[in-house]
């Protein structure tokens, strides 16, 4: 284990051990679980994460809210949320397994569906079809399970993802989503390497419902009736780069397994913008998310910056008023805040 920072305070660094003791103790004995277990462990692990996790609970309730209205009443509101819960720590309690997964094995525990044209492409570097792609998932489901499927049709994808504050942490959870042959990148400076990466007609992979700071490679998108800064990285690829952008969908099984769904490459007009680009992709993983609501990620803060021309009520209670996205917000589509219909 890699020693703390010399900035980190010697009370930070025997809680960054103590998590790091902790987790791993965690990923040891789920990695003995039978498959059907890990369901298990993970219903009764997420109900009691709903139970006690006050502060994400209420985040994840003003979300569906504010997403749904009236559609649901506040019963179905707190279920919905309860098996959000649920489908986050059954996605970690997999990512936690997923080294028992081989090329030999993989097959019994993932049932892939749908476009499989893609793989095949770039299994056979001598294809002149072949292209540069972009391989994107949302916080929907098990999208975890999702990036390890592709590696495991020989895929080798660049996988950009977020830092633990606690940098042990991210040598765990990393070391599971490396299993399938991926390399994991940081943020920073990812989008130049990336650029290089499906020039050269490789894979990347990436997240499209991380909000960024507007003063980032951020761009505005409409989600439920309210504008989020999402991160514009794949549209980039996209328009920069011309990248296929190609949306993967996990869903866990009770039975242990996870149903990966591969769609087609998004259809994208001649020309579009960044913006436009950015819009495509959310409208089509929002349809799986009306569809299952309960596989989302309610309780992350999608809606974190509101313009301050919008009157408050209509965000939910944390969305802070931004000039600066406001400012973004104008120069890119050049309209007033989206409403609720």
């Amino acid at each position: 284990m890699d020693r703390p920072q010399p900035s980190v305070s010697r009370w930070k660094a025997l809680r960054y051990r103590g998590e790091w003791l902790l987790c791993q103790s965690l990923a040891t004995a789920v990695r003995w679980l039978p498959r059907r277990l890990c369901a298990v462990l993970a219903d009764l692990l997420g109900t009691l994460a709903f139970h006690f996790d006050r502060r994400g609970r209420t985040v994840a309730l003003a979300n569906v809210t504010m997403a749904f209205g009236p559609r649901y009443n506040p019963e179905e509101r707190r279920e919905i949320v309860r098996r959000s819960y649920q489908s986050f720590v059954r996605t970690m309690v997999d990512l936690l397994w997923a080294p028992r997964l081989n090329r030999d094995n993989w097959r019994d525990f993932i049932v892939m569906e749908g476009d499989m044209t893609v793989f095949k492409q770039h299994r056979d570097e001598g294809d002149a079809d072949r292209r540069g792609a972009v391989l994107l998932c949302s916080h929907w489901g098990n999208f975890e399970w999702s990036s390890l499927a592709v590696g495991f049709h020989d895929c080798h994808v660049h996988i950009v993802a977020e830092k633990f504050k606690n940098p042990h942490l991210s040598a765990i959870f990393n070391g599971c989503r490396e299993v399938a042959g991926h390399t994991i990148i940081p943020q920073e400076y990812s989008m130049v390497r990336l650029l290089k990466i499906v020039k050269r007609r490789g894979l990347a992979g990436m997240l499209v419902d991380l909000t960024f700071r507007p003063e980032q490679a951020a761009v505005p998108v409409v989600a439920f009736g309210r504008f989020i800064s999402a991160t514009s990285l794949h549209a980039v690829l996209a328009q920069r780069g011309g990248a296929d952008l190609i949306a993967v969908h996990g869903e866990s099984l009770p039975d242990g397994r996870c149903r990966v769904t591969v769609d087609p490459p998004l259809a994208l007009p001649e020309g579009a913008d960044l913006q436009e680009i950015a819009q495509i992709c959310w409208d089509h993983f929002a349809k799986r998310i009306e569809e299952r609501p309960e596989l989302w990620m309610w309780a992350y803060k999608h809606w974190r910056y509101r313009p301050k021309a919008t009157p408050p009520e209509e965000y939910p209670f944390y969305a802070n008023p931004s000039g600066r996205f406001e400012r973004l917000l104008k120069a890119t589509v050049g309209k007033a805040p989206a409403k609720k219909a």
